[in-house]
């Protein structure tokens, strides 16, 4: 990490029941966290809005990891890619299914309506400013309604803000989140070495 960051035993307030949450959750408190805790007026308001934008997600767990992995690759972030990665695995079925989609989400045997929002996803990561209304038409015909497109921008577009956030202040994967396999790694490190 670049910056000075509060430690689990310094933290008070709501930062302390942020890493509290993540510590009974997860066993450790990620380094995520642990990067905004320079401005700990603002980790709370961040956890609480991506809560509120996942509460109301009309798509599905699935269709959020998807997202998350296909902008993160373009923002490039490895840290974003690793922790989406693993999740994947059991919404993809294997390793190897994972690494097909980061490699060619278009050639990952994926549903065309699935090939349509991370095209869409894909696109607003690499530069949102080309995307119009012709654009919006394939998830249309893929049978995606408004409030899903809009759901598909807002979570591609977040992935890109914090992502670059997180490479920013230096914030690494957590060793949780870095895989043995060497080709899963490999393929998922798309930026940033850990």
């Amino acid at each position: 990490m670049y910056l000075q960051t509060v430690a689990e035993a310094d933290a008070t307030g709501a930062l302390a029941d942020i890493y509290k949450d993540q510590k009974a959750r997860m066993g450790f408190v990620m380094a995520t966290a642990f990067s905004m805790s320079p401005r700990p007026d603002l980790l709370p308001l961040y956890t609480d809005f991506m809560a509120k934008v996942r509460a109301g997600f009309s798509l599905g767990q699935r269709e959020w990891r998807l997202i998350t992995l296909v902008a993160a690759k373009q923002v490039p972030s490895t840290y974003c890619s690793y922790v989406y990665g693993q999740q994947l695995i059991a919404d993809l079925g294997s390793k190897q299914a994972v690494i097909a989609l980061q490699r060619d989400f278009r050639k990952a045997g994926l549903s065309e309506q699935d090939v349509a929002m991370l095209a869409y996803a894909e696109q607003i990561a690499r530069d949102a400013s080309k995307i119009g209304p012709a654009d919006i038409e394939p998830l249309r015909r893929a049978g995606f309604s408004d409030r899903q497109i809009c759901d598909i921008a807002l979570r591609a577009s977040l992935r890109c803000f914090i992502s670059r956030f997180y490479d920013a202040v230096g914030a690494g994967p957590d060793a949780a989140y870095i895989d043995e396999d060497l080709e899963f790694r490999a393929a998922l490190t798309v930026g940033k070495k850990p």
